[in-house]
């Protein structure tokens, strides 16, 4: 070397790399400071507003009016189109010209009437390529349109990102101009970021870590930011730090992009549709530049959407679905949350969504994709397999509050012995950056060392969309075989589940339920939602068989395949992992239930019959009630509760003596941070009883077909809650529903108790806000045995 080593301290020596890429300090000096040179103002810049969402072909017709730069626009939820003229410098010959955007709110490029590239600041895009090496014959005058959405990538809360949305926020453009981009500046930056990010992680005790130091030291020695012929050197020490390679014992990481986009959370549906948009052009245009490049993407739903509003777009897609790059996965509608539908909305689940990628693409999926749900039911192996499914991925199992869950690779066996090759990215995450931390952590938390020597990292900015970088391919390029971290391919699904299935000899098999011990509050909030998510399962059931019985009576008969189909997937919608269980904004809850009010399908004269053993509802001389209908017996005391509930066939009670059931309970809803999602344990410690009565049980119908009474109770100086029990003739269990009053809301409800269980204990359960007094939710708790009460849904 041309200079003496005179120092030799880690911290200096490292801080001294981070300023040097740092774009807070020394910018007037450093590299990260000459990663654009000159730029170039815009020629002109308009705007209008809609307060709805529109396509393009009506918004370009729009009356455009001038936009200064900083002005505000908005509020939350309208939508801001720009119409931006520019043109390019002709001294720009030669050079990489980018248009720089930044704005709040998540925008999108059009050009020539097509979406061409999202961007949006809180996903690390804020600019636009117009040229990679700008040429002659190429257009130097151009008119764009970016259409800007008054949201961020997770939605608008106010204060919070899941906090309520802030209806009257403004947004604004902070930049809008042309750049020449260096691109041999970012080459650099990343090297320097990744060596900083390996001296980081490896630590003091690895060697190789060291080696990371020295080499960063030395490249900033060489490296003048103000002379590019100084690069070339810099780049050599990198390659040669970079290119020290892996042994064949290494751990290899499969990266595929990805882009996790929750259907509905803090956003609506409609805004669902340009995420997907926005996030999938910008893959597209990264697979016209790196063909190694490979993506994931799940719900068929979002397929559709895309196909209806950017056919284009959704062509490219099929486009590169040949050609293995633009992987669809995962088999089902949607995401949908894996406890509360039903088994018979679960096959749907899979039989909508396979059909969707086999019409669309030509393929069955072959592996079940669900990296964020709260929980997993244990029927879920045996319909993955019925379905032709025979892997698994999910992540969300390393949120356990309490336990770790034990494998990352393993065999998960359902209930009648199906078994799935199931993988959880050890990593835990599914919107990994390509960094040197997320690479690390592959490998440290892999609870299968030794079993299993293979693993995903899921690589792109999810939950609102956004996806991957060129800056993370890049990232991922640089350290495919380096020393000291694990080897890296861009990958597939299917390679990564034919490697572990291969390796799977010394795999642990995990049986039953894959619990998560969180967000258990989701089974007691917005219970309107999965009150109508329960009937629309039974009335569809009931629908299709009354159907085919009227098809096997006459061939005449139309069967409604396809009013049934739409009817299925609003509802399949429905069941997306935050829609159903609540944890979702207002304008989503709004939404969901207007879903649910679909029209008749058609109406058939019913002969009226009585039943052969009726229902009898017969007042007590204490104030109680006996109901009978032959097979159940209950006895509802004057207060409410169910003194008694007895299956009559092998006279067994299901009330423990001095106990009662259907007893309404108050909890204070007080969780540590994911309100209206969790209930934590230490609620338990707040339970009191709802005794007061406002009007004792009566009877409101006497028997026959239906049998019903109903009572009210007092909650609190600013609540009520009304229910009625319900027994049916014939009928196994009794149903209680009602309406919970407060002077805010109405809250109504449904549950079913079985008698079917020996020492059942029921309670319902409100959860209330200690400090107003309001409840936010009812659920139903049970007690079997000695067993703990768990809260499941109404």
């Amino acid at each position: 070397m041309y200079h003496l080593p005179v120092l030799k301290n880690r911290r200096t020596l490292l801080e001294r790399a981070e300023k040097f890429i740092s774009d807070i300090y020394f910018t007037d000096c450093n590299l990260r400071g000459r990663l654009y040179g000159e730029s170039y103002p815009l020629e002109t810049i308009s705007f209008f507003l809609s307060q709805t969402r529109i396509p393009f072909t009506e918004a370009s017709k729009q009356n455009f009016v001038p936009y200064k730069i900083g002005d505000s626009f908005g509020p939350t939820w309208w939508t801001c189109w720009f119409k931006v003229s520019l043109t390019i410098p002709e001294s720009w010959r030669g050079k990489e010209v980018h248009l720089l955007w930044e704005s709040d709110g998540e925008g999108m490029v059009w050009r020539n009437g097509q979406p061409v590239q999202g961007l949006t600041k809180e996903g690390e895009k804020t600019s636009y390529i117009l040229s990679d090496c700008l040429k002659d014959e190429e257009p130097h005058s151009v008119t764009l349109y970016v259409e800007v959405a008054c949201n961020g990538l997770f939605g608008a809360g106010q204060g919070s990102m899941i906090a309520a949305p802030d209806a009257s926020r403004m947004f604004s453009v902070q930049k809008a101009e042309l750049v020449i981009f260096n691109r041999d500046v970012q080459k650099l930056l990343t090297e320097f970021e990744m060596l900083v990010d390996i001296i980081k992680e490896l630590g003091e005790a690895e060697q190789r870590g060291y080696q990371a130091l020295f080499t960063a030291n030395e490249m900033v020695n060489l490296c003048d930011p103000f002379d590019p012929s100084s690069f070339s050197k810099a780049h050599s020490l990198a390659h040669k730090f970079f290119n020290q390679r892996n042994g064949d014992s290494q751990h290899t990481v499969h990266a595929m992009g990805h882009c996790h986009i929750d259907s509905a959370w803090l956003w609506p549906y409609e805004e669902t549709i340009r995420k997907c948009g926005r996030s999938w052009v910008t893959v597209v245009s990264l697979m016209e530049k790196n063909p190694e490049f490979v993506f994931t993407c799940s719900q068929a739903q979002q397929f559709e959407w895309v196909k209806s509003w950017y056919p284009g777009l959704f062509s490219k897609i099929q486009d590169y679905a040949k050609k293995g790059q633009f992987i669809p996965v995962g088999g089902t509608w949607v995401e949908m949350d894996g406890n509360l539908p039903s088994g018979e909305s679960m096959v749907r689940q899979f039989l909508e969504g396979q059909r969707f990628f086999n019409q669309e693409f030509g393929i069955y999926c072959k592996e079940f994709w669900l990296p964020d749900t709260f929980g997993y039911s244990a029927q879920l192996p045996q319909i993955m397999q019925g379905c032709g499914i025979s892997n698994f991925l999910t992540q969300k199992l390393s949120w356990n509050l309490v336990n770790t869950f034990p494998h990352n690779t393993f065999f998960w066996e359902g209930l009648d012995g199906s078994k799935v090759l199931t993988h959880f990215p050890p990593g835990n995450s599914y919107e990994m950056k390509g960094k040197i931390e997320d690479l690390v952590k592959t490998v440290k938390n892999n609870k299968d060392k030794g079993r299993a020597n293979h693993s995903a990292a899921l690589f792109g900015f999810g939950d609102g969309g956004g996806g991957p970088t060129q800056l993370m391919l890049d990232r991922l390029g640089l350290v495919r075989d380096t020393d000291g971290l694990p080897k890296v391919q861009m990958s597939s699904p299917s390679k990564l589940f034919s490697q572990l299935q291969a390796d799977s000899g010394l795999l642990c098999t995990w049986t039953g339920e894959l619990f998560l011990e969180l967000h258990n509050g989701s089974y007691t909030t917005q219970a309107q939602i999965k009150r109508e998510n329960r009937q629309c399962e039974t009335l569809l059931h009931d629908v299709e068989a009354a159907s085919s019985l009227a098809l096997c009576r006459t061939k005449m008969f139309l069967y409604p395949a396809e009013k049934l189909k739409h009817l299925w997937r609003l509802l399949l919608l429905n069941q997306f992992h935050d829609v159903i269980p609540g944890s979702c904004i207002g304008m989503v809850v709004e939404d969901a239930l207007n879903y649910y009010k679909a029209p008749s399908v058609g109406v058939a004269p019913v002969k009226e019959t009585q039943p052969a053993t009726p229902v009898s509802v017969t007042p007590q001389a204490d104030g109680s009630v006996l109901m009978e209908n032959g097979i159940l017996q209950a006895v509802i005391s004057k207060d409410g509760t169910l003194a008694s509930l007895c299956l009559i066939s092998v006279n067994r009670e299901t009330i423990t003596d001095g106990s009662s059931g259907n007893q309404f309970v108050m909890f204070d809803d007080v969780p540590l941070y994911w309100d209206a999602w969790d209930v934590m344990d230490y609620h338990l410690q707040t339970r009191k009883p709802v005794v007061e009565v406002v009007q004792p049980v009566r009877v409101v119908f006497p028997g026959g077909v239906r049998g019903s009474v109903s009572f009210t109770l007092r909650i609190s100086d600013k609540s009520t809650v009304t229910q009625e029990i319900i027994m049916d003739a014939m009928c196994p269990y009794i149903k209680c529903s009602g309406q919970s009053r407060t002077s805010f809301s109405k809250l109504s409800f449904l549950c079913e108790y079985e008698a079917r269980m020996q020492h059942m204990r029921f309670s319902l359960v409100i959860c209330r806000d200690p400090h107003t007094g309001t409840h936010r939710g009812t659920g139903l708790g049970l007690r079997c045995g000695s067993k703990k009460s768990r809260i499941i849904s109404c």
